[in-house]
């Protein structure tokens, strides 16, 4: 096996130090948090101690009191700024979410412009934060609804979005009004510096106060400080299902709100009539891409038992062959995994299914790359059954097989697991593909046709249920999390009526 062969610590150190200053940014010194790359296993610096959470708590609320009395289009100026600051510095970003997550340099140039485009649809909210007017059953009466901001929301992401996430949230939120403090995962830090400096510079640009936007770089003990303030009204937290199971009562006992995105179990049924050249390159995107890192990464696909030999024949064509290595070179599709746990929990997943029945068909090795760096082969394993290691979410390029002989038996194994984020159908049957979206159908959040489980774009609302957290960012109507209600009566007559004909004269 050829050994991969990728850039130096010392060249990742410095294009990141580079991609930093571009950005206005700053590398805090000293003992806290350590910036590592997993297309090398090493340490690329050491930033500064934990900060004070509650103190930028206590910022965050007096920029707020100010913020929330800017005009929200005067709002929508910032983020737009921001947007055009993205757009200058977008290879700059994707530099560091390349050094810092490890995606090639597509998908990483992909992730800054998703943060431009939600700043785009963000500045068109500015303007369309409507309510509703109703008619009241009082004479001389109005009922109406207005839309306010909440606060201070807190936005805690993972590493494998380190940015997109962030701005998903921190665009909205600000058109609406709300203060921001950005909680970045450990493992992603020095595109935070970046992302944040850019923000600091558009706000300082219109003259709003800094502490509007402020990222803590701290661990699950700063984390913890934001989950159970009382003056942090939103919660917006990206992770794992342990994660949100951990947070979600905390926020709820001070009536605090939670806006939670977590596991994905995704899988994608491949009906007789489906185009399987369209239905193969689809799977193997959402499965492979991201070295399987995505929330919305396939990790199941349903076959019908009529092509399930040719289809799995297809998938491991495509995976004997795909290009792994450096997400710095040009041609590689596949870079390392995080970090050696993402790999270890890969193994012992393959290892559980096996004995439970499966059959490893392909990869499941770790290519050399020398030291810490994690370089792993895309798996496929065929199942007889959905056991319990397939209803558990494995964050890597893991993928298994089922069959099934009715459109029901599909859809039932594709409900059958705890996590409900992104699903998909590859078929040419107008009736199976209704069938799949309507209410007796998938039970996710976001369900397609004919196209993979990932690459949501920004227009739509994004979010699933059941232990993914019923969470909803980016588009549709998702920025009414970030703000409260009030519906107001408003009476212009000179009498008092009461309303359901109550007299109290």
């Amino acid at each position: 096996m050829t050994t991969i062969t990728t850039p130096s610590t010392a060249e990742l150190r410095e294009l990141a130090k580079k991609s930093l200053e571009a950005c206005g940014a700053t590398i805090p010194e000293g003992t806290g948090i350590t910036a590592r790359s997993p297309i090398t296993g090493e340490s690329l610096f050491e930033l500064g101690e934990t900060p004070d959470v509650a103190a930028a708590i206590d910022r965050a609320h007096e920029a707020f009191l100010q913020w929330r009395s800017v005009p929200a289009p005067v709002r929508g100026f910032v983020v737009k700024r921001l947007g055009e600051l993205i757009a200058e510095h977008k290879q700059d970003v994707a530099n560091l979410i390349t050094i810092e997550v490890g995606k090639i340099g597509s998908e990483a140039l992909g992730e800054a412009q998703e943060m431009i485009d939600i700043c785009d649809l963000a500045v068109g909210i500015s303007r369309q934060l409507d309510g509703r007017t109703m008619p009241s059953e009082r004479p001389g009466h109005r009922l109406m609804e207005t839309w306010h901001p909440l606060g201070v929301v807190a936005v805690i992401s993972a590493f494998n979005f380190p940015a997109a996430v962030w701005s998903w949230n921190t665009a909205l939120a600000l058109v609406c009004g709300d203060a921001v403090i950005w909680k970045p995962s450990e493992t992603a830090s020095l595109t935070a510096l970046a992302c944040s400096a850019l923000l600091d510079r558009a706000l300082k640009e219109h003259g709003m106060p800094a502490g509007v936007s402020q990222v803590v770089l701290t661990d699950a003990a700063g984390a913890s400080v934001l989950v159970d303030s009382p003056k942090v009204p939103l919660v917006s937290a990206t992770g794992s299902e342990r994660m949100g199971a951990q947070i979600a009562p905390r926020i709820a006992a001070r009536f605090g709100r939670a806006l939670l995105e977590l596991g994905g179990n995704n899988a994608a049924i491949v009906a007789p009539s489906a185009d399987l050249d369209l239905a193969a390159r689809g799977i193997v995107f959402s499965a492979a891409g991201t070295a399987g890192q995505r929330c919305t990464s396939m990790r199941r696909v349903i076959a019908h038992s009529s092509l399930v030999d040719d289809l799995v024949g297809r998938l491991t064509e495509v995976y004997a062959r795909l290009p792994i290595g450096s997400p710095t070179d040009d041609g590689t599709l596949v870079g390392p995994v995080i970090n050696p746990a993402a790999y270890e929990r890969m193994q012992e997943a393959i290892e559980q299914a096996v004995a439970d029945g499966g059959e490893l068909v392909v990869g499941g090795g770790r290519r050399d790359a020398g030291g810490d760096a994690f370089y792993v082969e895309p798996a496929i394993v065929r199942m007889p059954a959905q056991t319990d290691i397939v209803r558990r979410e494995t964050f890597a390029p893991l993928l298994y097989v089922l069959e099934y002989d009715t459109i029901e038996q599909a859809i039932a194994l594709q409900n059958d697991v705890p996590q409900g984020l992104s699903s998909s159908i590859f078929t040419l049957d107008q009736r199976e593909a209704e069938q799949f979206m309507a209410a007796e159908g998938s039970d996710c959040g976001i369900v397609n046709v004919n196209i993979g489980t990932s690459g949501a774009e920004i227009g739509g609302a994004f979010g699933g249920e059941k232990t993914t957290g019923g969470g909803r960012e980016s588009g549709s109507d998702a920025w009414r999390a970030y703000m409260r209600r009030a519906t107001n009566t408003i009476n212009y007559s000179h009498d008092l009526p009461l309303a359901q004909g109550v007299n109290f004269s």
